[in-house]
């Protein structure tokens, strides 16, 4: 059984996480729904069922047209790229900056989608297609760590061509070259990473300081809500239990649901949910929750109350990768695009409009002349302290996965 890690308290600006995020932030996001990016049951047992057919490299082989075809598909998440109103034909519009630049740059006619809501979700909407070897209509994706491993793990993914990436290769943060699920990173590249930690809302309870705490105290019972992604909560389970949430057993992994589970039963736990705790954070329905950093420093724009905090427990370090599926047409044109978001002044303007942490070494001197007031917040910046306190899921395989979210779903009520 692997030793319970009992990690130093981070800098104390963690904790502060200063709230003036600057001009450039998403202020709109203040009106909306965010019900709509919640991560309901039947997605996640989507991912769950029966075992998907695995492919190669030869057995799928994939016909790249970027030579002759100037063009690419890009599917993403919602509110995950730097936008602005501008003024056209009389009318205001909605355009992305950075996107723009590499469009006029490159001579590409990049077609962006914000049509991935859920991780499971998404899975099940290609799954046929690149069981199949059949083209999703996509060039690039983008998927967090677990699923991301999973399309490694099935072969549904292309090698990339590291040579036509050297801002990647030059550029990319230390503690996210070497995954264990892509430890060269061959298939995979971060486009934004982030924090999973506790938050809390200090106008109306006292501050949260562990994981354990967010779970017995009785003060916030009822009023706790916990992610419903099953790493993301599993991270911090796993510690309780003395085990390493980068490399434990089924045992391990059953103590920690067993713990989860009584929790759940003693009224502790309001909700399990997707980026909606952040409007009940704000709105007093809960009082602390499992939340992800680059929310916070959105709340912390309008509400300095909202306060995030490193779980003594530590901190789930994640990303959101981008990939190029199988018989995507135009890997090059994709690699082309993910060399331009590593040059450190545009990964500035991205981070300054998506407030997560930038994956990018250099864009923090970059982003002293983007927006000086986030240079040195460290959730999207974070020291070498507080990465150095940070966990990473262990990958799964497709058992495994199918096992453990099964008991994860079942403790939710799914």
């Amino acid at each position: 059984m692997a030793a319970r890690r009992t990690p130093n308290p981070p800098d104390a600006l963690l904790a502060a996480a200063a709230g003036s995020a600057g001009v450039s932030r998403r202020t709109f996001l203040r009106g909306l729904s965010l019900s709509a990016l919640a991560i309901g049951a039947p997605g996640l047992l989507a991912a769950c069922g029966t075992e998907a057919a695995r492919q190669t490299a030869e057995s799928c082989v994939s016909k790249d047209l970027s030579g002759t075809e100037k063009m690419l598909d890009f599917s993403n998440w919602p509110l995950y790229l730097d936008e602005a109103k501008v003024k056209r034909d009389g009318k205001r519009v909605t355009v992305n900056p950075t996107l723009e630049q590499f469009q006029r740059q490159s001579g590409l006619t990049v077609s962006y989608t914000t049509d991935i809501n859920d991780n499971a979700e998404f899975f099940g909407i290609v799954r046929n297609q690149l069981a199949d070897c059949q083209p999703t209509g996509r060039d690039i994706f983008v998927l967090t760590d677990w699923m991301a491993a999973r399309m490694i793990g099935l072969g549904w993914v292309q090698q990339l061509d590291k040579s036509r990436m050297p801002n990647v290769e030059a550029n990319m943060l230390e503690q996210l070259r070497s995954p264990s699920w892509d430890a060269n990173r061959e298939y995979s590249v971060p486009w934004q990473s982030g924090l999973t930690g506790i938050a809390y809302n200090a106008r109306l309870t006292k501050e949260v300081r562990s994981f354990e705490e967010l779970l017995t105290r009785s003060d916030l019972k009822g009023k706790v809500s916990l992610l419903s992604e099953m790493p993301d909560t599993m991270t911090f389970m796993l510690p309780l239990e003395c085990a390493d949430p980068t490399d434990f057993t089924a045992d391990e992994f059953g103590a920690a649901i067993d713990r989860l589970d009584k929790v759940v039963q003693s009224g502790q736990i309001r909700a399990f949910t997707g980026n909606e705790y952040a409007q009940d954070l704000v709105e007093g329905n809960v009082l602390a929750c499992e939340a992800w950093s680059g929310d916070v420093i959105q709340l912390q724009f309008d509400n300095p109350d909202i306060k995030f905090v490193a779980a003594e427990e530590g901190l789930h370090l994640w990303s959101d990768n981008m990939q190029v599926p199988n018989k995507a047409s135009h890997k090059a044109n994709a690699e082309d695009l993910m060399n331009y978001y590593y040059d450190p002044q545009v990964a500035a303007e991205l981070a300054a409009w998506v407030n997560f942490i930038c994956p990018v070494e250099g864009a923090q001197e970059a982003m002293t002349k983007v927006d000086p007031s986030l240079a040195e917040n460290p959730l999207i910046f974070p020291t070498q302290e507080l990465l150095a306190d940070t966990y990473s899921f262990m990958a799964l395989d497709q058992q495994q996965e199918r096992d453990y979210q099964q008991q994860f779903a079942a403790v939710m009520g799914a």
